[in-house]
């Protein structure tokens, strides 16, 4: 994808090193962007290509934070992240949704579900670190 950048070695962040992270997207390119950024910074990571795929795969993996691409087929990210919220061993774990389109009524929407993050797409390989940083620092904090 164009809007993600490679990262050098330098840029691989020891805070991210363990992080168990599920990248959820219909794009095949983006799942394979951010499945090699998020690696090279030290993470764990699976990918689904969409919300009911997924859901086998959460309740496996058990993530530290969940990324969602809004418009998919089957099961959208909306009622993804919602049936996550849902889950009491879930309902903790960071969602960010992914999506093309910046709207309002989305972020909007992407909170009433239980989204923490909104990231818009094309996102950089530093917007993809810095969310997952985000994520993980906020549910770090409210875990105390």
């Amino acid at each position: 994808m164009a809007g993600l950048q490679p990262m050098n070695d330098a840029d691989a962040d020891s805070d991210l090193r363990g992080a168990r992270v599920l990248v959820i997207d219909d794009s095949k390119t983006i799942r394979r962007a951010a499945e090699g950024l998020l690696t090279k910074a030290g993470c764990e990571v699976r990918t689904a290509e969409d919300g009911f795929e997924a859901l086998g795969k959460i309740m496996e993996f058990k993530p530290d934070l969940v990324f969602v691409d809004i418009m998919m087929p089957r099961l959208d990210g909306y009622h993804t992240c919602a049936l996550i919220k849902a889950n009491a061993q879930l309902r903790h774990t960071p969602v960010v949704m992914l999506s093309s389109k910046d709207g309002l009524f989305d972020r909007a929407k992407g909170r009433l579900v239980g989204a923490g993050l909104y990231l818009s797409k094309p996102f950089t390989g530093e917007e993809l670190l810095d969310a997952v940083r985000g994520s993980l620092r906020r549910s770090a904090d409210s875990a105390d």
